[in-house]
């Protein structure tokens, strides 16, 4: 298993829909999380996207010293940029890491949120316009010059000039549970994510993306995103879960569930089903406790219980298939350590190698001429026409 932490730019706190223990993003607890991270050998870490987040790329690129091994899994939203211009920020985050950065793809699902960011596509056409971006996206990166007019995105002779550390590209992850979602995972992606639903649910996504990337001659590797509340015991596990969300009040949960409601993510749809924004019956599988969705969107389920417990729920969802777990829990800087030293033993987890060394590009002439690389046979002209 490759086990990620999740890094919470958005706020932390030791209760949900309150600001009772609450703890401001800053750049000196941000740094805290990361290097605790990657000392007790997570994989790497979740960085979120939105506009209640600050920005993934920047934070990713802060942290970039403060660690050794931990990779960045850094969201974006293609909507926001240009195919050319993201795939500059990939590369130069790639290449400053030593190969420690992958991509998470999110379309977004708040039509509201969506329309201050000025993207006014539906649901399946924001599919549709993030595969042509990240089909522009990694022909760039592989060393072609595209010109491409699309549906939604129009290129004329994009080039990209710095290679990336990974080859052909950084890992793109992907979340999407509607039809559309998955057709455009099963083209275009890397690692399939999901968040945290029952298994059998889980197995059947998984399954149907299967069988469309097959259709493609494709093979993908699939990830699960889900929060941890583990403890000692199964008593003082769900305790904590209550604890969770003591200071919630009810209509701290209707606000949250109205706001949900006009979003048209199949995704944030099957999380608010299994809760239906009622504090009762939120346990909906073994282990696997609701209760964060009542007011957070996105991931809402959590696994409760003792280390070996966990340990098992996990496992079984290794078995159909799952083998990257991006995990989190509240407050996240004292979870990481409670998950590594009491979760970790009883996993299968993989032991984070030293990241790759960056890649150097040198032009001939130390900076490049007229932003371009210069064939070989002009290289004497132009240095002499300098």
């Amino acid at each position: 298993m490759d086990i990620l932490w999740f890094l919470p730019i958005h706020g932390d706190g030791h209760y949900l829909g309150t600001q009772e223990g609450a703890r401001a993003v800053t750049h000196d607890y941000l740094k805290q999380i990361a290097q605790a991270a990657d000392t007790l050998g997570y994989h790497g870490v979740l960085v979120p996207t939105g506009k209640s987040c600050e920005d993934s790329y920047i934070v990713a690129a802060s942290l970039i010293g403060a660690t050794e091994k931990l990779r960045f899994l850094v969201a974006t939203r293609p909507g926001t940029l240009s195919p050319t211009a993201a795939a500059r920020m990939a590369a130069s985050l790639d290449r400053l890491s030593g190969g420690r950065f992958y991509l998470n793809v999110v379309v977004g699902g708040d039509k509201q949120e969506l329309a201050g960011d000025g993207i006014f596509l539906d649901h399946d056409a924001r599919y549709d316009h993030a595969g042509e971006f990240f089909s522009i996206w990694k022909r760039l990166l592989s060393g072609e010059t595209v010109t491409h007019k699309g549906e939604h995105i129009h290129v004329e002779g994009a080039e990209h000039l710095y290679p990336t550390v990974q080859r052909p590209h950084p890992k793109l992850f992907f979340g999407g549970s509607s039809p559309a979602g998955h057709a455009n995972a099963a083209e275009h992606y890397d690692v399939y994510l999901s968040w945290g639903e029952p298994v059998a649910e889980v197995k059947a996504k998984i399954e149907d993306v299967k069988r469309r990337a097959a259709e493609h001659g494709r093979t993908l590797q699939y990830g699960l995103r889900v929060h941890v509340i583990v403890r000692e015991t199964e008593a003082e596990a769900w305790d904590a879960a209550e604890r969770l969300i003591s200071r919630v009040d009810d209509a701290t949960v209707a606000a949250a569930q109205k706001i949900f409601e006009r979003y048209d993510s199949e995704g944030q749809r099957r999380m608010t089903v299994l809760n239906k924004g009622r504090r009762d019956n939120l346990v909906i599988a073994p282990n696997l406790w609701a209760g964060v969705g009542l007011v957070r969107g996105g991931a809402g389920t959590a696994l409760v219980g003792d280390p070996k417990t966990v340990a098992d729920r996990l496992k079984e969802y290794q078995d159909i298939g799952i083998d990257t777990f991006v995990l989190s829990g509240y407050p996240h800087l004292e979870e990481a350590y409670r998950v590594a030293e009491l979760l970790f033993p009883h996993l299968p987890v993989s032991k984070p190698q030293t990241a790759a060394p960056s890649v150097s590009y040198v032009s001939p002439f130390g900076e490049l001429v007229a932003n371009q690389v210069v064939p070989p046979s002009t290289q004497r002209v132009a240095a002499s026409a300098s």
